[in-house]
């Protein structure tokens, strides 16, 4: 067993070699590479579960051994100066690989028929590949530095990932915000890592952690120093985690394609920043006003987020901003020392996420069929409805994840959330009840985006935007120009695209002009047999993409049983406090790992009731069955008539508008950050231009001229020249004689 603690360290690079052989496949043979594509989603999955076996053969030893292995070895050594590498196997690095390959097996599982139609095919799983590598690196990383390298690499990947469709400019515009957003987070973090190395003269945990407190108990260093260092190795995990004041990039990160949104912004790289805050905890714990900050940054977090989802037309976005808000509840429970709360709320969360999100996908997948692959229509809840009778299996899984992520009982986050409620009352009364109001906030969005997908009728009644019917339907291409064309059919025939033709796109019984190869063929044509004006019609997912999605719902459905206490007399009966153990100790939680149920189960109450009554609204609201009550003037506060009609719409419009409008924090960094920096940037270039360069520009021409007139007094003759040159000498001392004589 030690053998394999102490080769664990590959574990990480074992997926490295697919995107390898890839790129040298690509360079020497591209051709045959790209023909045979799919065959290289095999050995990625292989690789990765590979993976995700040592992890959980890993986890069962330490669940049983409560075991901690830390392996260094020297990489460079300089007089005092020593630089390590090393790899570090706890509880929380097991259950960080466990969560990584789980969900990202599921995810490529998935992507390997949503992505079937790209040309980038065989570049998103390189990216994949990589993306996952960098986050096992980072999870097994002993010490600060080696951590930055994986934050890093993490951070270019998921770069390329949200901006895989480059051509678009929205998606480049994307990715370009995200990666400025967490350049100000990563600078912080590399500030942070200096000056705590500067006053500890380490980089591993276990002595960082060890020095650090000892400097904290005897002031050897001024504490606003320590304060500051703390403060900047928060600073990246504020904005990889999305937290306000820096979350903006994770909206906007949706331009990529749904299976990264699922893997990046629901599971792993959002979830880097609270895996860095649980492991610098120990540090965080011995400064009281570090918590007391990242416990309000997380309230706030988990109150706008949740404000924010409530009017998102865009169901991506809506899930981005639900995100958003989850995270919040997780670095309130760092914040509030409840270390057990926010892994618990990690990982559940992270399985019910990453299954609406494939749902999502599943429903944009069908949504295709009817407007085209146009993220502005596919992606609208307001096009959406009636989707049940078509899609009944993604239906009832985006249900299940929706009813996980409303915090109702059995399912997985109602433990993990309830939990963090529960805490909050102990550690703030005020806390508490925003926490536990924002329960009902997100029971209500998430049941709209639920409603206005799934029930009523189908809004786009099978016809195109100019409200005329279509006998066919042509889904454009992603980046291509081309508008939709009418293609005449033969009836009785069943219509399919033939893809990779060189002379042109084909139908069995119509020929039209080639799309541009560079671009990405999204197309799903459906046509009811031999029927006439027959429309294209939504549609169930391929049974790929169904598949990964029931595994998830099995997650969402039973994970959260690691986390119930059963026995109060044993307090490490549930197997997440007996597991995470040993890093309970590590932190010193002097708090009661089990759950009261005296205490628990009226907070459930609490929170449960407010999340029913979030669902009810919602369907009073936005459920067909329930628009005829309007007419009663039974939501005139919500709803157009009625005597609060004035009061209502002016109270609805404004909450709309702030909502719908991010909480006008973009537009308020666009207009201090972008044109206040333009504004500077421009002013330095005038002052630089007309000032800096004038004076220097004016002193050459003014020696010109100079130059000139003197060229031109002169004549030749000495005796000339001789004269002047006293006569200025006898100037200058008469000048100086009068300036002296009138001093005294």
């Amino acid at each position: 067993m030690e053998h394999i603690y102490q080769y664990s360290w590959i574990m990480p690079f074992i997926p490295l070699p697919v995107p390898m052989l890839i790129g040298v496949g690509l360079l020497l043979f591209p051709t045959t590479t790209k023909h045979l594509r799919r065959i290289w989603a095999f050995p990625t999955l292989f690789l990765l579960g590979l993976v995700m076996l040592l992890s959980a053969y890993l986890f069962i030893h330490q669940l049983n051994k409560n075991y901690i292995y830390h392996y260094v070895w020297s990489w460079t050594i300089n007089n005092d100066f020593s630089l390590e590498f090393g790899h570090l196997v706890d509880p929380l690095t097991s259950i960080m690989s466990i969560l990584i390959t789980t969900v990202g097996i599921t995810v490529l599982i998935y992507s390997e028929k949503y992505m079937f139609h790209d040309q980038g095919y065989l570049r998103f799983f390189s990216y994949m590949t990589f993306f996952n590598v960098s986050m096992l690196g980072l999870v097994t990383s002993s010490n600060l530095i080696q951590v930055y390298i994986f934050w890093e690499f993490v951070g270019m990947f998921s770069y390329l990932l949200i901006g895989f469709w480059f051509t678009r400019p929205v998606a480049a515009n994307a990715c370009q915000k995200a990666f400025v957003t967490n350049r100000v987070g990563d600078f912080s973090l590399l500030l942070g890592i200096l000056g705590l190395y500067w006053i500890t003269g380490s980089f591993e945990f276990r002595d960082l952690f060890e020095i650090f407190s000892n400097l904290v108990h005897n002031n050897e260093i001024p504490f606003f120093f320590l304060t500051l260092c703390a403060f900047l190795l928060f600073g990246g995990a504020l904005a990889k985690s999305a937290q306000f004041p820096l979350h903006i990039w994770l909206p906007d990160a949706m331009e990529g394609p749904t299976p990264i949104s699922a893997l990046i912004h629901a599971a792993t790289m959002v979830a880097a920043g609270i895996f860095l805050v649980a492991r610098l905890l120990p540090l965080f714990i011995v400064m009281p006003y570090i918590l007391n900050l990242i416990s309000f940054i997380g309230i706030i977090t988990v109150f706008l987020g949740a404000t924010l989802a409530l009017s998102q037309k865009d169901i991506k976005r809506g899930l981005a901003y639900s995100t958003m808000s989850q995270l919040g509840y997780m670095m309130l429970a760092l914040g509030m020392g409840s270390y057990r709360a926010a892994l618990f709320h990690l990982i559940t969360h992270a399985y019910s996420k990453a299954l609406l999100f494939l749902g999502a996908g599943s429903i944009i997948h069908s949504m295709e069929a009817l407007v085209g692959y146009s993220p502005e229509k596919s992606q609208n809840l307001v096009l959406m409805g009636g989707l049940t009778k078509h899609m009944p299996i993604t239906k009832t899984s985006f249900l299940l994840g929706t009813l996980s992520l409303c915090g109702i009982p059995p399912l997985a986050c109602f433990w993990s959330k309830d939990s963090i409620l529960n805490d909050s009352w102990l550690y703030s009364p005020i806390f508490a009840i925003i926490a536990c109001s924002t329960t009902g906030l997100t029971a209500f969005y998430m049941f709209r985006i639920y409603l206005l997908t799934f029930e009523g009728h189908l809004n786009v009644h099978f016809r195109n935007y100019s409200g005329k019917r279509s006998n066919s339907f042509y889904s454009i291409s992603l980046w291509g120009n081309e508008g939709p064309k009418t293609i005449q059919k033969k009836g009785g025939f069943k219509t399919f695209l033939t893809m990779n033709n060189k002379k042109g796109v084909t139908f069995f019984c119509k020929k039209i002009d080639r799309i541009d190869s560079s671009v990405r063929n999204m197309t799903r044509l459906f046509t009811h047999f031999g029927a006439k004006n027959t429309l294209p019609y939504p549609h169930e997912s391929d049974n790929t993409m169904l598949f990964p999605m029931v595994l998830l719902v099995l997650f969402t459905l039973f994970v959260g049983a690691i986390g119930i206490p059963f026995n109060q007399e044993d307090k490490n009966l549930d197997i997440l406090s007996k597991f995470l153990t040993p890093s309970i100790n590590l932190l010193h939680e002097k708090s009661n790992n089990s759950v009261d149920w005296y205490e628990f189960i009226p907070n459930a109450t609490l929170s449960v009731s407010l999340s029913y009554f979030g669902i009810v609204i919602a369907s009073f609201l936005y459920k067909p069955v329930y628009l005829s009550l309007t007419k009663l003037n039974l939501l005139n506060l919500f709803v157009k008539g009625g005597p609060n009609k004035i009061f209502g719409d002016r109270i609805r419009n404004r909450i709309y508008d702030w909502s719908y409008n991010r909480g006008y924090i973009d537009t308020f960094y666009a207009i201090s950050l972008a044109r206040g920096l333009r504004g500077f940037a421009e002013f330095t270039h005038f002052f630089d231009a007309r000032v800096i360069d004038g004076i220097t520009n004016g002193m050459g021409i003014l020696s010109f001229f100079v130059g000139e007139g003197i060229k031109c007094v002169g004549g030749g003759r000495l005796s000339s020249y001789l004269l002047l040159y006293f006569s200025c000498v006898l100037l200058f001392l008469f000048i100086s004689s009068f300036l002296y004589l009138f001093h005294f």
